[in-house]
């Protein structure tokens, strides 16, 4: 099935044709449209559906239990959590990376590669 990126659209403020770019924000690469006459965007649909959905996430907070079982500490992780990676992540892996980020915070991450961090703006 052919991706919408690949139509061309033609601004309504001005008639002219526009030009596809993109830029990164919070991991996320951002399909869009521009004019650029009046600089007017189209965001893609589906990039723009995926950036709600992980902020509407990340906006939540979870309360999980620590247990113990055999000599190790286990931390349940939300099923909504866990429903988001799968969609979002074609390469998900149920063997996962953790780290101690420093005193009193640990990361877990589902895949290996390291997102890029674009010096907090948009690309």
């Amino acid at each position: 099935m052919p991706d919408i990126f690949e139509t061309t659209i033609i601004c309504d403020n001005c008639d002219r044709k526009t030009i596809k770019n993109q830029f990164y924000k919070e991991g996320f690469r951002i399909r869009i449209w521009e004019c650029p006459n009046c600089g007017k965007r189209w965001y893609h649909p589906e990039d723009k559906q995926d950036y709600e959905d992980f902020h509407q996430l990340k906006q939540k907070q979870f309360q999980v239990k620590l247990r113990m079982v055999g000599n190790s500490y286990t931390v349940s992780i939300p099923r909504e959590i866990i429903d988001f990676e799968e969609e979002f992540n074609r390469e998900f892996n149920k063997l996962l990376n953790l780290t101690l980020e420093e005193p009193g915070k640990v990361s877990i991450f589902f895949n290996k590669r390291i997102r890029k961090i674009f010096n907090n703006k948009e690309q």
